[in-house]
């Protein structure tokens, strides 16, 4: 390859398979996702894009290719900074950094809050973002908050080889959750400014905090929408990427730049800010489909084909080995790596994803193998604030007979033959443990796993 893409992640937070016009949403929200609609008819759209419960998970998947169980980030961190991704864990930003890209993150980041654990200290040259995540900035409303005792969340910035500080000035509040994006923005802006100077491939990892509760939209999107502070937000959503993608058309380099647009878990539960799965059932922090899937749309002009639509499943760790192999990188061999390469489906070679099935955990616990259309369900929870529920016999689901995952049993089928399928992949991923253990939470930064043999 004479010449490596660029690419733009943007990483929408609790992003509903229900939200956006391209998914039945727009306008039903209250809000037209115009920007995000039309980019969508210009690549391929997923409906079949599955990621994990949480952010953390998500963002650890992404990050490293690996199932999170394996890396120990398969739930958010609480209570302080502990937890996170080990330095032997090889990610992303790493290996384009080996390639010459020079890469930034900006927003939320979630896999680690600490020295050794920054974004910085895995490959990316800059990041800005909050300590760990929005709701933080909730704390100054509570009454019975004393920040002198209880911590302050702030801002925080830094580069690679100079650590990581926190803005003093930038005390993560109700305003700045507002306007964050808004710095997220200039940033990004600024920083492909550089890359492209400096005639160097570049890897934008944008995090915007949209649709993370609470949902404040800025000044000038306030009642601009059909539904309240919700729709508001979500116009703000819409406008803040195309403000990215104008700018990869000023500076040229749109042709040459490998843009996904897509969320990092279900939708918002929480009555301050609650989404929808929309065609499918469920929120974020559940194993429902509408926990674990996400809008998912891919664009590079001239190499992946325009208005493709698929319901073909493609897991978060797939974006690891695809985004590196077009990058002309290999992923990882000395360790288990769980994404396989999509590019020649994403470039239209062949119809068919090259998987067929994923693991849906939540927390430690395997809820859910996905075969195919089949979710077989070993536990239930359709929303957060639903119980967990044990299945006292497997459950299985064909997702285009019933989305929404009501019935209790299948009263048409005996379909007991899709458990050898289900007890495949769990075979396969115990046989893999003996190859290399999990990393268990909580590790020390220098834990390193038994090798891969």
């Amino acid at each position: 390859m004479t010449k490596r893409p660029n690419i733009v992640f943007f990483h929408v937070d609790n992003l509903g398979m229900g939200e956006l016009g391209c998914y039945g949403g727009g306008i039903l929200r209250g809000a037209d996702s115009k920007r995000v609609d039309k980019f969508a008819s210009e690549g391929v759209k997923l409906t079949h894009y599955v990621v994990e419960p949480q952010c953390t998970p998500t963002r650890s998947a992404l990050m490293t290719g690996r199932y999170p169980i394996r890396s120990g980030n398969h739930t958010i961190a609480l209570g302080g900074n502990a937890g996170g991704i080990v330095r032997w864990e090889r990610t992303i930003a790493e290996i384009l950094s080996a390639a010459g890209y020079v890469s930034s993150c900006l927003g939320k980041w979630h896999i680690g809050a600490e020295d050794g654990r920054w974004p910085t200290d895995h490959g990316f040259d800059e990041w800005y973002g909050p300590l760990r995540t929005y709701d933080e900035c909730m704390w100054l409303e509570d009454p019975h908050y004393v920040p002198e005792r209880d911590g302050y969340s702030y801002m925080h910035e830094g580069r690679k080889g100079e650590g990581v500080k926190p803005i003093l000035s930038q005390q993560l509040s109700l305003e700045m959750k507002k306007t964050c994006d808004l710095e997220y923005q200039g940033r990004a802006l600024d920083f492909m400014d550089r890359a492209v100077a400096a005639d160097k491939p570049f890897f934008l990892y944008f995090n915007h905090s949209l649709m993370h509760f609470p949902m404040i939209a800025r000044d000038e999107f306030v009642g601009k929408s059909r539904n309240g502070e919700w729709g508001d937000c979500l116009l703000m959503l819409d406008h803040d990427f195309g403000v990215l993608l104008d700018k990869l058309d000023e500076l040229k380099i749109a042709d040459d730049t490998i843009v996904v647009y897509c969320g990092d878990n279900g939708a918002e539960d929480h009555l301050a800010g609650r989404g929808t799965g929309g065609f499918f059932d469920g929120s974020y922090f559940s194993s429902a489909e509408g926990g674990i899937r996400t809008p998912f749309v891919i664009r590079w002009p001239g190499h992946i084909p325009a208005g493709v639509e698929s319901n073909e499943m493609v897991h978060v760790t797939d974006m690891f080995t695809s985004l590196l192999r077009f990058a002309g990188c290999e992923p990882p061999a000395d360790r288990v790596i769980d994404g396989v390469d999509q590019t020649p489906f994403f470039i239209g070679r062949q119809e068919n994803s090259n998987r067929d099935s994923c693991m849906v955990w939540l927390n430690e616990e395997l809820h859910a193998i996905k075969w195919r259309d089949f979710k077989i369900n070993f536990k239930r929870q359709q929303h957060f604030h639903d119980p967990e529920l044990p299945l006292g016999f497997a459950r299985i689901t064909h997702l285009m007979d019933d989305p929404k995952e009501r019935e209790p049993v299948n009263q048409r089928y005996v379909r007991w033959w899709v458990m050898q399928h289900a007890h495949r992949v769990v075979r396969e991923f115990e046989e893999s443990k003996k190859r290399e253990e999990l990393i268990p939470t909580g590790s020390p930064l220098d834990f390193v796993p038994r090798p891969y043999r």
